[in-house]
């Protein structure tokens, strides 16, 4: 297993490089094709304000995949997840303007746990308001 950094050089309250992920229309429909997940939310603006959105969602698991890549970018390899969870608390809407979105994306290290074990702490931002609740990610470093 590669790591950037090893479990010995890692502090309780050290942050992850910040990063921003742009995400557009096309990025979802890129997602929808590689998930299976056709529902016409994530690409057609008919069908999104019709079931009372303000406009085209992306995929929560694409939300989800994104913030993971802060902890996958930071370790080097993301065979070292042990464990990944999110919870949504706020859709992220894609505009159709050919520039979509951005995914604000900060972590931190929560807890040095046993075994080479880290748990991190991911908060991820839409214009400033938070789209994923308790999203944490439990990590092996060696």
């Amino acid at each position: 297993m590669t790591t950037y950094v090893s479990y010995d050089e890692v502090e309780v309250g050290q942050s992850l490089p910040t990063r921003s992920f742009p995400l557009t229309r096309a990025d979802l429909v890129r997602y929808a094709g590689a998930s299976g997940d056709f529902n016409p939310i994530h690409w057609n603006a008919r069908s999104a304000t019709g079931a009372g959105l303000p406009d085209v969602i992306a995929h929560g698991m694409v939300t989800m995949a994104i913030a993971a890549r802060v902890v996958t970018d930071w370790i080097g390899d993301p065979g070292a997840i042990v464990e990944y969870s999110v919870r949504f608390i706020r859709p992220v809407v894609v505009p159709d303007d050919g520039s979509g979105t951005a995914i604000e994306v900060e972590g931190v290290v929560a807890e040095k746990l046993d075994d080479g074990q880290v748990r991190l702490d991911l908060t991820a931002r839409v214009a400033g308001e938070k789209i994923l609740g308790m999203a944490r990610a439990t990590v092996r470093l060696s």
